[in-house]
C-alpha cells in the first residue's frame, strides 16, 4: 500500500493558474509562488459582492484518539465528492503547524485519495503564513522588553507581562517555562516562555481579521501587560502595532492550492482548537462563498473544541451562517470510549479496538450522540460521516447510524474517501447537500451582554456536561480586571485538552459528575475573545520519543521522504 507521500507525489496536478482560472479568478490577482501554488489578492472579493453567496458547511468530529478520526481526509474527501456529484465546490483549510508534523500526530493535508497537494509545500512552510506570524509575535515580545530596559515610560509591571514569545514546533521540554533577562547589564530578569506559534494572538488575528484596516486595528489593541496602577497596556501604545502589520500584510491574503482531484482549496490560518481558534480564516470562507455553490471548511479536534469556537466567535464576527455540520465519527474511537482500549501514538491499535464488540460501541456512542446534541443547540442540521477502517464490520457501523439519527442527526454516511477519493463519499455528499437545504435556527450559545462567567459556564455546562466551574484566585482575579477594562463583552476561547469532552483527558465517553477548573485567563483582545486555561493543559506541545522527524529525509533526487 502506497505512503500518503507516494499517492501525492504520483498525482496529476494542474498549473495554479488554471485552478484560479476555473473559480474566475484572474493571473492579475495572482501572486504565484511556483507553479502549484499563489495567493489570492484581498480586492477580489470587492468584484464579488453582487454574486449570491454559496452553501456553507463545517466539518467536525467527535473527540478523537490521539491519532486522530480522519476530520481533515473527510473535509477534502467530501470536497472531491461534491465535485464528482456535479457541484461546484470550494474547500477552504487551515495550514498545519511544523510542531505535529515533526512530533507524532502528522499534518493535515488529509491522506490517502483525498489529499491537498503539493503535500509536502502544504506541510512544510508553504508561503511563509505562519512563519510571519511567529516572527510578528516575537517582535512584540522584543520591543517590550526592550521598552523595560530603556526607561520603562509606560510603568509597566514586569510581574504582569503575558505576552509570550513563540516558536512553530512541538518544544514544551526546552522552552516553555524560562527565565529571561539574565546575563549581560539587564536589569529585568522575569518568567516567561513560550507557546506554539499556531495558538499566538496574531495568528487568531489572522484567522478572524475582515481586511488590511482591520488587521491593524486588532493588532494594535493587543494587550501585553499592566501598568503598576493597573491598566492594560498595548501594541498600539508600545509603538509596535504598523510594524506588526507590515509584517502581516502578505500574509493576510489566503494561498490556492487544489485537491488530489483538482477542486480548488484556500489555505489560510492555523489549526491547535484545543489551545487556540483552530479555524481557517473569515477572509478564505467570505471570498470561497462568492466563488462556489458549496464550501467546505474544517474545524479543529472535536466539536466541543474548534466547532464550538467555530460557532461562538467567528459566526458571530463574520456574520456567516452555517448551513450544515458533519461530524466524522469512527468506529475504533467510540469502542476506545465504550471502555476499551488504551491508543498510543506511534504503537499498533490495541486489539479490542479492532474486533468487533458492539456492547462496547453502544456505550461509546454516548459520544456521538452529545456532539450531534452540541451541534443542534445552535440550530443547524448535523449529518455524521463515518470514516470506515477495513476492520470495521457492517453491524458495527449500522449501529452508529441508529444511533446517530436518534440523537438528531440528519443520517450517518459511510466515508471511503480515504481509499477512493471522492467516488468513496458521494453518498456522504448528497447527504450534505440535501441537509443544506434544510430550514435552520441558527443562534449562539451565549449573548455578548452576558459576563464573562456565564460565558465560560455556558460552555462548560451545555457543551462539556460540567456540572459547574472552579475559580483559582488568578483566574478571579483576571476577570475583575478584564471586566473592569471593557473586555466582559467578548466571547471565550477555552483551552483545554482534545481528547475529553471534559478538561480532563481520563474521561472518556461522555462524563458526568465532574467540574471544571479554570487555572487562569489571558486576554486576546485584539483577537477579541478572552482565553481561559482550564486545569494544568499546556499551551506548547512536546515531542514523543520517537517523533515523525526522525524518519524525514531527501532522497538522492532531491524529493522528501518519510513524510507520512
Amino acid at each position: 500500500m502506497k505512503s500518503d507521500l507516494e499517492i501525492a507525489q504520483a498525482a496529476t496536478m494542474k498549473p495554479i493558474l488554471q485552478i484560479a482560472e476555473a473559480v474566475g479568478i484572474e493571473e492579475d490577482d495572482l501572486d504565484l509562488y511556483g507553479k502549484w501554488k499563489a495567493k489570492v489578492h484581498l480586492d477580489v472579493l470587492a468584484g464579488l459582492k453582487d454574486r449570491p453567496t454559496g452553501k456553507y458547511i463545517d466539518v467536525t468530529a467527535i473527540t478523537p484518539t490521539p491519532l486522530g478520526e480522519g476530520k481533515t481526509v473527510t473535509t477534502i474527501g467530501v470536497s472531491q465528492a461534491l465535485g464528482v456529484v456535479g457541484k461546484k465546490v470550494m474547500t477552504c483549510i487551515r495550514q498545519p503547524s511544523l510542531g505535529p508534523v515533526f512530533g507524532i500526530k502528522g499534518g493535515a493535508a488529509g491522506g490517502g485519495h483525498s489529499q491537498v497537494v503539493p503535500m509536502e509545500d502544504f506541510n512544510l512552510h508553504l508561503t511563509g503564513d505562519v512563519h510571519a506570524v511567529s516572527i510578528t509575535n516575537n517582535l512584540l515580545a522584543a520591543m517590550v522588553d526592550a521598552h523595560l530596559k530603556h526607561g520603562n515610560e509606560l510603568n509597566i509591571d514586569p510581574r504582569t507581562i503575558s505576552w509570550r514569545r513563540v516558536i512553530d514546533l512541538n518544544d514544551k521540554w526546552g522552552v516553555y517555562n524560562i527565565v529571561s533577562g539574565l546575563g549581560g547589564q539587564t536589569r529585568v530578569p522575569r518568567e516567561t516562555g513560550f507557546d506554539i506559534s499556531v495558538a499566538s494572538e496574531v495568528m487568531a488575528i489572522l484567522a478572524l481579521a475582515t481586511d488590511l484596516r482591520d488587521l491593524r486595528e486588532r493588532l494594535g489593541r493587543i494587550i501585553v501587560a499592566e501598568t503598576y496602577e493597573g491598566e492594560p497596556v498595548t501594541a498600539e501604545q508600545l509603538g509596535a502595532a504598523g510594524a506588526m502589520c507590515v509584517l502581516m500584510k502578505d500574509a493576510l491574503m489566503p494561498t490556492l492550492m487544489q485537491t488530489l482531484e483538482n477542486t480548488p482549496v484556500f489555505v489560510h490560518a492555523g489549526p491547535f482548537a484545543n489551545i487556540a481558534h483552530g479555524n481557517s480564516s473569515i477572509i478564505a470562507d467570505r471570498l470561497a462563498l462568492k466563488l462556489a455553490d458549496y464550501v467546505v471548511t474544517e474545524s479543529g479536534f472535536g466539536a466541543d473544541c474548534g466547532m464550538e469556537k467555530f460557532l461562538n466567535i467567528k459566526c458571530r464576527v463574520s456574520g456567516l451562517v452555517p448551513d450544515c455540520v458533519v461530524i466524522v465519527a469512527t468506529v475504533r474511537a467510540l469502542k476506545m470510549h465504550g471502555g476499551l482500549g488504551n491508543v498510543r501514538p506511534g504503537k499498533p491499535l490495541p486489539p479490542e479496538l479492532v474486533a468487533e464488540n458492539l456492547p462496547a460501541l453502544a456505550k461509546g456512542c454516548a459520544n456521538l450522540e452529545k456532539h450531534v446534541e452540541n451541534a443542534r443547540l445552535f440550530g443547524v442540521p448535523v449529518v455524521v460521516a463515518v470514516n470506515r477502517f477495513t476492520e470495521d464490520t457492517d453491524a458495527e457501523v449500522e449501529l452508529i447510524r441508529e444511533r446517530a439519527v436518534a440523537a438528531g442527526a440528519e443520517g450517518a454516511y459511510l466515508s471511503e474517501v480515504w481509499a477512493k477519493g471522492g467516488e468513496g463519499g458521494t453518498e456522504l455528499a448528497e447527504a450534505v447537500a440535501e441537509a443544506c437545504e434544510k430550514p435552520s435556527d441558527f443562534k449562539l450559545l451565549y449573548p455578548d451582554e452576558a459576563s464573562i462567567k456565564e460565558k465560560i459556564e455556558a460552555i462548560a455546562m451545555k457543551i462539556y456536561g460540567a456540572d459547574g466551574v472552579d475559580y483559582d484566585r488568578v483566574a478571579e482575579r483576571k476577570i475583575e480586571t478584564f471586566t473592569r477594562w471593557g473586555l466582559d463583552k467578548l466571547p471565550i476561547c477555552m483551552a483545554k485538552t482534545h481528547l475529553s469532552l471534559s478538561h480532563d483527558s481520563n474521561l472518556k465517553g461522555r462524563p458526568t459528575g465532574f467540574r471544571v477548573p479554570v487555572r487562569d485567563i489571558r486576554p486576546s483582545a485584539g483577537a477579541g475573545f478572552l482565553y481561559p486555561l482550564l486545569g494544568t493543559f499546556s499551551t506548547m506541545p512536546g515531542l514523543p520519543s520517537k517523533p515523525a522527524a526522525l524518519k524525514v529525509d531527501i532522497d538522492s533526487e532531491g524529493r522528501v521522504v518519510g513524510l507520512f
